[in-house]
């Protein structure tokens, strides 16, 4: 039987259940009215009249231009300095391969609406020297032929040569040096504006060779003579003419995640004095492979060069076709594998990382030989590596890579992408 002590102490049980309730109740109906609240209080006033309710309607539909915030302003504005704007620029290509990092500037103009006349040079920390002119015109008379005209001159003080052939010992390297004035103009025709590919040029230049000043490796004069290596001391002066034909399906050639390129070069070497001139052919093929949307891409190419003689004149030393630098084997040194013909071959796989900057992992792998018959797959020298590329559009201008092979580590400078 319930006391009256238990039912007063139910009764305060069950009324503070009530209270709670009640005021949950309220809580929840307070919570459940803020949107409406909110969104009574942010609609805008009904206009009084339906000319003014046309006018509301009409600055709704107005649309406004996006406003970048600060970081994509400055994206932006390097990539316009970098790689498309005019005026003042960087400059980061070297007089020739090998002379380290390059710093330099150039100021672009355009001479018409579309041709541009831009003036350059870089130097190096190793004394390495380079300034030129130059003269594009993408559209001809308003046709598909595009118009190149460059003068220059350059000076590399310190070149590495390490004998000839593939299986060169490192320790054998010597240097030596020249400077080259040089003039050349090439024409490019894109038939009925598709894939197809015609160019030619021709450049007229001489390279002034000589010692080298450097104290790390001796001089090549000290190690060879002209009777042991063709070229040694010769100042030759060349009129090189080129003819490629070819498939580019490429976006542009300095940076593509699609699109490939297959084609054959064919240059011609003439010395006035009939001493050293010869002939060179190239066959390249490049193709770029997209992924998921082209966040990634998987980068192949393969080159082939060889080499012909002109009757009984002699091809110099530094004239022969080579392997390792920034684009060929990246993990040895400039220069590194020198004979009369090459084989190259070479993979990437590319990651977008934001409009201007791309990670990629890369394996390179080939030789040098003495005859054409030898460019098998045996005997081929490799390395792999990592890198950073800092691109635009249509070009790249900065690429940083660090790559090993069995002669160690190499941190690689380009201002072009690999291929």
């Amino acid at each position: 039987m319930m006391t009256m002590g238990t039912f007063r102490a139910s009764h305060g049980f069950f009324n503070t259940r009530i209270v709670v309730a009640s005021r949950r109740c309220a809580l929840l109906m307070f919570v459940l009215a803020m949107p409406l609240r909110t969104a009574a209080a942010q609609e805008p006033p009904q206009p009084e009249t339906r000319a003014a309710q046309i006018e509301q309607q009409q600055a709704a539909k107005v649309l406004r231009p996006y406003q970048p915030g600060k970081v994509e302003q400055w994206l932006d504005w390097a990539e316009s300095t970098l790689t498309t704007g005019s005026g003042f620029h960087p400059f980061f290509i070297s007089a020739y391969s090998g002379g380290g990092f390059t710093l330099g500037a150039g100021y672009l103009k355009y001479v018409s609406p579309y041709n541009t006349f831009d003036i350059r040079g870089s130097l190096t920390f190793s004394g390495y020297k380079r300034i030129e002119a130059e003269f594009i015109a993408p559209e001809l008379f308003g046709h598909p032929l595009s118009l190149s005209v460059l003068g220059g001159w350059r000076d590399a003080t310190e070149v590495g040569f390490y004998g000839i052939g593939t299986n060169t010992p490192q320790e054998n390297r010597v240097n030596y040096s020249f400077e080259q004035p040089y003039a050349s103009t090439q024409l490019a025709l894109r038939p009925g504006r598709r894939h197809w590919l015609l160019a030619g040029g021709v450049e007229v230049s001489q390279w002034n060779s000589g010692p080298s000043d450097d104290n790390v490796h001796p001089s090549i004069e000290m190690v060879y003579t002209p009777d042991t290596l063709p070229g040694l001391g010769a100042q030759p002066v060349y009129v090189h003419t080129q003819g490629t034909i070819g498939v580019d399906t490429r976006l542009a050639p300095d940076y593509a995640r699609r699109g490939g390129f297959y084609g054959v070069t064919f240059h011609d070497y003439t010395d006035p004095d009939s001493q050293f001139g010869f002939g060179r052919i190239e066959y390249e093929a490049i193709q770029h492979i997209p992924v998921l949307r082209e966040a990634w891409v998987v980068s192949l190419r393969g080159r082939v060069e060889t080499t012909s003689l002109k009757d009984d004149q002699e091809i110099p030393y530094f004239m022969l076709p080579s392997l390792g630098s920034g684009s060929t084997l990246r993990a040895f040194s400039s220069w590194r594998f020198r004979d009369r013909n090459s084989l190259l071959l070479q993979a990437e796989w590319r990651v977008m990382v934001n409009r201007m900057l791309d990670l990629a992992l890369f394996y390179d792998t080939g030789k040098v030989t003495a005859e054409a018959s030898d460019l098998s797959l045996s005997g081929l020298r490799d390395n792999f590596g990592v890198g950073v590329r800092f691109h635009g559009p249509r070009t790249t201008p900065l690429r940083i890579e660090v790559a090993h092979g069995d002669e160690g580590f190499n941190i690689v400078f380009g201002a072009s992408s690999a291929f």
